[in-house]
């Protein structure tokens, strides 16, 4: 067992005792009020801002705010959750929420270079930030306090072995956001363990030009017997881009959503890697929450992983139950 792994069971068993502690502080019959702010914890009202490289309209990063909204529910946070896919505008936001004075920040790092200097600054005026998702190789150097994800080239690496394993001779890697080193991790580290795969750079933004791009390079290209996506949407969109281009190839894929998980369910997709989006964002705020009100950092000066794992259809029956509620 490695001291990843380790530290990654350590900070979700950490979580879970924290959630059943705030869940059983109080006893006895509520009334209604007493309910609803049930499971809250007992401290001083925090403002963190969660601020993600997210493009409008990808379902995955529904499952990280969920996970985010949850924690942020019992730690008595008030989450203020902003997006932006370009990287200075995403560093932008960063130097906004110093500017408000926030207590805590939570952020991506997919483009890790020009994220750096507004980083390191809040951490510098003594604002707390931990990393999640993207920029495993690059959050130790900007004074960030931990990093909750999983390493993409290793994750890459494990969808290349079971590429191999499955018998494909020729997969293509669709790339739907350029820029992204997480993304590209992913391909390359594919690569690594099943030689036989070639890049496609798509505009995520664009499904109707994703399910074109793909198609076009399936009618071009006969050899492509595997569609290796890197999100849950472009895996549906090559699904029907395999209709389209009478091509026998078959889709897997990296990350899911509720329609991905029916999809593995129905055989439509082989499998998918899953990272655990929803586990992300909760420890995120988490761990934010615990700092601000113990002290405490989780992983060791390490990341927490959190992935990777594989659902498929021997395993897909137990994870229906947490798709359909919106949280893998």
């Amino acid at each position: 067992m490695t001291h990843r792994f380790r530290m990654s069971l350590l900070a979700t068993g950490a979580a879970a005792v924290l959630a059943l502690a705030a869940c059983s502080s109080s006893g006895g019959k509520q009334s209604e009020e007493e309910s609803t702010n049930a499971g809250t914890a007992d401290t001083p009202r925090m403002t963190i801002a969660f601020i993600t490289h997210s493009a409008p309209g990808d379902t995955f990063w529904d499952l990280v705010r969920k996970g985010a909204e949850d924690a942020a529910k019992k730690d008595n946070v008030d989450l203020q959750y902003q997006a932006d896919p370009d990287g200075p505008g995403q560093a932008n936001l960063v130097q906004s929420a110093v500017d408000k004075k926030v207590d805590g920040i939570a952020v991506t790092l997919a483009k890790p270079d020009a994220m750096k200097a507004n980083v390191t600054k809040a951490a510098q005026a003594g604002v707390p930030v931990v990393a999640l998702n993207g920029g495993i190789d690059a959050w130790q150097g900007m004074g960030v306090l931990g990093y909750f994800g999983q390493d993409e080239r290793i994750a890459g690496r494990a969808a290349g072995q079971k590429l191999a394993s499955d018998g494909a001779q020729k997969a293509l890697c669709v790339i739907h956001e350029q820029g992204n080193v997480g993304l590209e991790a992913r391909c390359d580290g594919a690569k690594e363990s099943f030689p036989n795969i070639e890049k496609i750079y798509v505009t995520g933004t664009d499904m109707p030009g994703v399910q074109a791009a793909v198609t076009s390079k399936l009618q071009q290209d006969k050899a492509i017997d595997r569609v290796l996506t890197l999100g849950a949407p472009f895996a549906m969109a090559s699904v029907q881009s395999i209709k389209d281009a009478s091509s026998q190839a078959k889709v897997a894929t990296f990350d899911t959503n509720k329609e991905l998980v029916g999809a593995i369910k129905s055989g439509q997709v082989m499998w998918a890697v899953d990272q655990q989006p929803y586990l992300q964002g909760y420890l995120a705020v988490d761990s934010l929450w615990l700092y601000k009100t113990n002290g405490n950092t989780i992983g060791g000066g390490q990341a927490t992983l959190t992935g990777p794992a594989f659902i498929d259809s021997g395993n897909v029956a137990s994870v229906e139950q947490y798709a359909n509620n919106g949280k893998r």
